[in-house]
């Protein structure tokens, strides 16, 4: 059994899924949140309370892979920015426990778990629901967001086994 955390990055809420993958495939839901960041009284606080709730994560759920979303260009420049540093404070995180990271774009994700990367959010969430056996769940939109990367994770790295290339060339070739 492998335990995969997935991270959807934000500098407002960053979300955070965790499932376990059986030998044969099988993903199992474990856990979903989404960490709040707004009551910080500024941006760098922000940065903190992300680092320190991933902390918790990690101390708590203990995964043995980790994977996150890389950054897309929003509609501004400073939005993509924040978003930037969110991520990077994440990484700095979960590098220093040096647990094993992949990187997916947005678009590989949707690929991955809806067959077209130009998904919607409700495409996604239902995708989730369905392929962790959650049909009644309510899922805040973040916390899906990161099982949905915890799940491409976990389906690009049985690919990978079975073919024998990287996780990282299966990313390049949108597989």
């Amino acid at each position: 059994m492998i335990r995969i955390l997935g991270i959807d990055p934000g500098s407002q809420r960053t979300g955070i899924g965790v499932i376990d993958v059986a030998a044969d495939g099988r993903c199992t839901y474990v856990h979903a949140q989404a960490l709040k960041l707004l009551d910080a009284e500024d941006f760098p606080s922000r940065l903190g309370l992300l680092c320190e709730g991933l902390e918790a994560v990690l101390d708590q759920w203990q995964p043995q892979q980790v994977a996150i979303e890389t950054v897309f260009m929003d509609k501004s420049a400073t939005s993509a920015l924040k978003l930037g540093h969110a991520r990077g404070a994440a990484l700095a995180t979960v590098v220093r426990r040096r647990i094993p990271i992949s990187e997916y774009a947005p678009r590989v994700i949707k690929q991955s778990l809806v067959g077209r990367g130009a998904a919607d959010k409700q495409q996604i969430q239902h995708m989730v629901r369905l392929l962790l056996n959650l049909p009644e769940v309510k899922l805040q939109a973040d916390a899906a967001d990161a099982l949905a990367v915890a799940l491409t994770h976990a389906h690009m790295s049985a690919t990978a086994a079975r073919t024998g290339l990287s996780t990282a060339l299966l990313r390049r070739r949108g597989a």
